[in-house]
């Protein structure tokens, strides 16, 4: 059986990955062709659709503009044995609506140590300060590749037999 498919996680296993990470990779297409890779806070939706804020006028959101196509990794581990990875390619679409914006914040700054209420309980002008020049990038899954290397059989390592 090919290692890809030793490795490869459960649909429930993708979902808490998800779930449980903080930080993902954001990779839209750059201007000059070359891939544009940034770490972001993100939310994610019961159907994994994907939630991330940013300002509205960065480099970010001008790549998708130009092309929705964006590949997003949320990875962890650090020896080969605990590498775990959820890849996925998926359409992003830009979305101006201030209260989307700050509950996506929300629920990203909660994985971290900052908790705040739902955008609906906080007054405009706190949300204006937060959220007010940024926008909501949703990305929506086309494609997952996962990865577990905690799955192969103890020991093996690459190129060992």
């Amino acid at each position: 059986m090919p290692r890809v498919d030793d490795i490869r996680m459960t649909d429930d296993e993708v979902r808490a990955h998800l779930r449980a990470g903080h930080t993902m990779i954001l990779v839209s297409n750059g201007v000059r062709g070359h891939p544009h890779a940034v770490p972001m806070f993100y939310g994610i939706d019961d159907d994994l659709t994907v939630r991330l804020a940013t300002y509205g006028k960065s480099q970010k959101i001008k790549n998708i503009e130009r092309d929705p196509r964006v590949t997003l990794l949320v990875e962890s581990g650090s020896a080969y044995a605990e590498l775990k990875g959820v890849m996925i390619e998926g359409d992003a679409e830009i979305v101006r609506d201030l209260d989307a914006t700050v509950d996506t914040m929300v629920e990203a700054m909660a994985k971290t140590e900052t908790r705040l209420p739902p955008a609906s309980e906080l007054p405009l002008e706190v949300k204006q300060r937060m959220a007010g020049k940024r926008v909501l990038i949703r990305v929506r899954p086309r494609r997952f590749s996962s990865w577990d290397h905690a799955k192969l059989p103890s020991g093996k390592t690459p190129g060992s037999l």
